[in-house]
């Protein structure tokens, strides 16, 4: 077998290590087993394609390759599973950059002479200059959002939707000038266009929408990628990057069906500009009723069956340790416990899973949205710990409500619920939660790591 068969068969591998991967990664009992097999499969792409004939520079190579592993792998093993999604909005613009710089590599100093090349490659090169580009600045800007480096809220101004919409026409007429009549000069003005119009186009997505804007990216990257293959002849890029786009798109699908609204009003509704709750105790001469951690423990300790449901206020306190220690306190009694688990209770599809799987919390404990729904009428308690607009009852009976007719954990069927809380203030929605005042409620205030540990020791001498 000849040495360039034999790198076709290896890249074959290696798209088949990709596929295999992304099905490992749909299990969580699979997703380590099928994230270490995509590594593979990239370092066998990576080495490879090392025996390439006329490949240059190879000392620069390196150096690029040495850099990225000293700044990745200290990122990847030091970040906080709260901070995941900005990291992952990190590497997922440098991943835009990436193809987006190849694509104008290619362009400026192509070998053959772009007026000569066909329609449709020119335009693979300017597809991965523009979605490159817009997925490099989205990126940094839903990075910068979920990081607090600016304001969470979507930021808007007059006339925002038609200056984008003049700025994405811009784009297109400069996309058919070069394909007409292929210029550097207009492809610089392409790639200024399109390094805005990723700025402009994410500035009006808030915080609590950010993981869907960047699952979205994510998808715009893998199709820059795919681009960038057919740029470069190069089959294995062509998979990863399919699969990294249509997994992207399945993924804002699924993500923008959990929260009950479509990806247009996702994007484009400034959703979370407007906080309607003022975060008091009182609301139309209605009052919550707060308990102690010594009498919610007697009422868990004497249940049959207790909900946990998880939402991002445990992820900030790194709670989720205690939460397993609770729930082991209350089997050793023999209550039943199981974790009621939304879909975005955390930042990411599959966030609060991880984290969980992080305290050693058993896979079959753990029960997504429709089947914890399914058994919530027979709990006795649900403890909410640091949830709120995934539990708000208003997505069910308020038309009216921006959070209407998104599927939540309906734990208002629950005989007692507990809230676990800092204080009053709603969730990412801003808006009040009706279950709060309920007189089935009873409130626990303070950070959830210290209530989860007080309510162990309070089970435990109950």
């Amino acid at each position: 077998m000849s040495l360039g068969t034999g790198r076709e068969v290896a890249y074959l591998v290696a798209a088949i290590c990709f596929i295999l991967a992304m099905k490992g990664l749909s299990s969580p009992k699979r997703a380590r087993a099928g994230n270490l097999l995509g590594a593979a499969g990239m370092i066998v792409a990576i080495a490879i394609t090392f025996t390439t004939p006329g490949i240059h520079n190879l000392w620069a190579i390196a150096l690029g390759m040495v850099v990225g592993v000293a700044i990745g792998v200290p990122a990847a093993r030091l970040v906080k599973m709260t901070a995941m999604p900005q990291m992952v909005a990190a590497f997922n613009g440098v991943g835009g950059a990436a193809a987006a710089l190849v694509s104008i590599m290619h362009f400026s100093f192509s070998p053959v002479s772009l007026s000569t090349l066909a329609t449709y490659q020119v335009f693979e090169v300017i597809f991965g200059v523009v979605v490159g580009s817009i997925s490099f600045t989205g990126s940094i800007i839903a990075f910068s959002k979920l990081q607090e480096i600016m304001p969470g809220r979507p930021i808007t101004y007059p006339a925002q939707q038609p200056v984008n919409a003049v700025v994405a026409l811009g784009i297109v007429g400069c996309i058919l000038a070069v394909l007409v009549d292929p210029s550097k000069l207009v492809m610089l003005v392409v790639l200024i266009l399109a390094l805005l119009f990723g700025v402009a186009f994410t500035l009006p997505v808030g915080g609590a929408d950010a993981p869907v804007l960047i699952s979205l990216l994510n998808s715009f990257t893998g199709l820059a990628v795919a681009a960038t293959g057919f740029t470069l002849h190069s089959n294995v890029l062509i998979v990863a990057g399919t699969l990294v786009g249509a997994s992207g798109m399945l993924l804002t699908r699924m993500m923008s069906q959990a929260m009950g609204r479509s990806i247009p009003n996702i994007l484009f509704s400034a959703f979370g500009s407007v906080v309607t709750s003022s975060g008091a105790t009182e609301k139309e001469g209605r009052s919550v009723k707060s308990g102690t951690a010594d009498d919610i423990g007697v009422l868990l300790a004497y249940s049959n069956k207790v909900a946990i449901v998880p939402g991002y206020g445990l992820a900030v306190a790194q709670a989720q340790h205690v939460a397993r220690e609770l729930a082991e306190t209350l089997q050793k009694r023999g209550i039943d416990v199981f974790y009621a688990i939304h879909p975005v209770a955390g930042r990411m599809p599959g966030h609060m899973n991880v984290l969980l799987a992080e305290a050693n919390v058993p896979y079959d404990e753990l029960k997504e949205m429709d089947s914890a729904n399914s058994e919530m009428s027979t709990v006795d308690v649900a403890l909410v710990v640091g949830a709120n607009d995934v539990v708000n009852p208003a997505a069910k009976n308020s038309p009216g409500s921006p959070i209407y007719g998104m599927p939540i954990i309906e734990v208002s069927q629950a005989k007692a619920v507990i809230f676990l809380k800092r204080s009053m203030r709603p969730g990412f929605a801003g808006i009040d939660n009706d279950l709060l005042y309920d007189e089935k409620t009873t409130m626990l205030f303070g950070d959830a790591k210290d209530s989860l540990s007080k309510l162990v020791s309070a089970v435990a001498a109950a």
